[in-house]
């Protein structure tokens, strides 16, 4: 049975439906969300007018920030921190919530800025909103081409950079103060520098430890990689072999699907008499000492399956072996050039 044109009604919906073809020869058929033909008339002239505009004068139809929303979570909808982009979305309706894309400028990123200040937020709290917002301006610009223009978003200064990393001894003692199988959980993070999802869902189909590789199907970031085994990481997997068909790290013949921050990790971390101490630090650990060590902040970036040399570049401050050379010029009883300043003295 043909579907009436214009508007009509659905026995399965109480909603009002739209089946037309606007003026730029788009063809929809949508439900029009409201139980008010009034309202659905009003969409439907809408939809028809901004596709009259958009296409004899080219004038782009409004866009809602609530319409930006809904396409950059379906979008981000697979990544490991999409509720964390929920949760951050949700949080920015106040400020944006009601407002057109195109309404969006600085003005209004302003008050957001002063609003989550007012509420007691620090810069790096605040600058992960502003990324969130930026990420998806920029989507609805370059991409969508929703916009033509968007306000410019600056980080705000001051963020406190969190520089928590593990001695060798440290990391022994958490070790030595943990169950069996979170201190294994714990020594692979070490020595791979792999996040706590990574580990969890590590299943043996894709360890070859004859070739000392691990690959990853699902990281941060959204791009698998692979993930070089060391001999310490390679002794902690033999040392799993046959507890479980699927997964290399279990519990109790299970595999792990709690957080890393129950009881058994915060015990662990209070029976080593280590304070401030996450579990995504073991990470931070782990580069700062490949730093330490000598590894390049190129090698770094591969091995941790960074998308950017940015993020690496915290961990420069380790590595301090270029500069010894520099640092010995002066050292005492070295035939140093040093001029004496007494010699400029004014007369």
């Amino acid at each position: 049975m043909a579907r009436p044109e214009g508007l009509y009604r659905r026995p399965d919906s109480g909603f009002w439906w739209i089946n037309t073809t606007l003026p730029n020869g788009q063809r929809i058929r949508q439900s029009a969300g409201t139980e008010s033909r009034e309202d659905a008339e009003a969409l439907l002239a809408k939809l028809k007018l901004d596709a009259y505009r958009g296409h004899h004068f080219g004038i782009k139809p409004q866009r809602s920030w609530q319409e930006a929303v809904v396409r950059y979570l379906e979008i981000k909808r697979r990544l490991r921190s999409f509720k964390d982009v929920q949760r951050m979305l949700r949080l920015m309706d106040p400020y944006l919530g009601q407002l057109m894309l195109s309404h969006i400028n600085g003005d209004v990123i302003w008050r957001l800025i002063e609003g989550e200040s007012k509420k007691g937020n620090q810069p790096a709290t605040i600058n992960r909103y502003l990324s969130v917002v930026r990420a998806l301006l920029r989507m609805a610009r370059d991409e969508w081409q929703w916009i033509d223009t968007m306000p410019k978003i600056r980080m705000l200064s001051g963020e406190v950079e969190r520089d928590r990393w593990l001695t060798r001894a440290e990391a022994d003692r958490l070790i030595a103060c943990c169950a069996p199988h979170l201190a294994a959980v714990v020594r692979y993070a070490l020595a791979t520098g792999c996040r706590a999802g990574e580990i969890m869902g590590l299943e043996w189909e894709r360890v070859d430890l004859a070739r000392n590789t691990a690959w990853l199907n699902q990281t941060k970031n959204g791009t698998p990689r692979g993930v070089p085994l060391n001999v310490d990481a390679v002794q902690v997997l033999r040392e799993q072999i046959g507890k479980h068909p699927r997964f290399c790290f279990t519990h109790l013949g299970e595999p792990i699907r709690w957080q890393l921050s129950n009881s058994g990790w915060q015990g662990a971390l209070e029976r080593a008499g280590i304070k401030d101490f996450r579990f995504h630090d073991l990470r931070h650990t782990w580069a700062s000492w490949h730093r330490q060590a000598g590894t390049s902040c190129d090698e770094l970036k591969d091995l941790g399956g960074w998308k950017s040399r940015q993020m690496v570049d915290r961990y420069a401050k380790f590595a301090t072996e270029n500069l010894l050379a520099a640092a010995s010029r002066i050292e005492t009883g070295r035939d140093a050039s040093v001029i004496e300043m007494s010699r400029f003295r004014h007369g």
